[in-house]
């Protein structure tokens, strides 16, 4: 398999311009995974290759469900959930309390291992919302993974963490950003618009 990099490259899912991250950041880098993910022979190949780095992560333990936060997460997901054999589920942001929530019938039993996986991890702050909720449900989360690390390897989530990606972009807040200074207009290409 190409690199994974080389696959953004090759779906032109690596953007170069002026982009303001889910995390509310800005930055001149901006990976597009749904581009790749279009792709299903690269999603089974990208999430049998996370799936075995969270196999690492977990050890012996049974994993009972995978949990993605939607939009991002849910292809990724679904993926590594096929390679451990077991459930995929997801979550998603209630409109009224912009919180994180399981809907559609999803259920997840108190004492039920779980791996939380996303596309692009940046600051963390999605992947710590999933965490945060399965553990209000009385779940153990036992790692969570991504297919891009862009924080360089210095989020915490809380829990032990995989990607298959570790990028060291530079991202700006929105008041010391370069880019605005230059005039340049920021463009907010990912599925939250918060």
């Amino acid at each position: 398999m190409s690199s994974v990099l080389e696959l953004f490259e090759e779906t032109g899912a690596y953007l170069h311009g002026h982009f303001r991250l889910t995390s509310g950041l800005h930055s001149g880098e901006y990976l597009q995974c749904a581009k790749v993910l279009a792709h299903p022979a690269y999603a089974e190949k990208l999430g049998r290759s996370l799936g075995e780095k969270v196999k690492a992560l977990v050890g012996n333990a049974a994993v009972d469900a995978v949990v993605a936060p939607a939009m991002g997460g849910i292809i990724i997901g679904h993926e590594v959930a096929r390679t451990l054999g077991t459930l995929s589920l997801f979550t998603e942001r209630d409109a009224a309390s912009n919180q994180m929530t399981l809907r559609r019938g999803f259920e997840i039993k108190p004492e039920w291992n779980v791996v939380v996986i996303e596309d692009v991890i940046t600051t963390g702050g999605s992947t710590r919302e999933v965490i945060t909720l399965l553990q209000s449900l009385g779940a153990k989360v036992l790692a969570a993974g991504s297919i891009i690390d862009r924080s360089g390897g210095t989020a915490d989530v809380g829990v032990p963490r995989a990607s298959l990606e570790t990028l060291h972009p530079v991202a700006y807040k929105p008041e010391e950003c370069p880019l605005c200074q230059q005039g340049l207009p920021v463009v907010k290409p990912g599925s939250r618009r918060t």
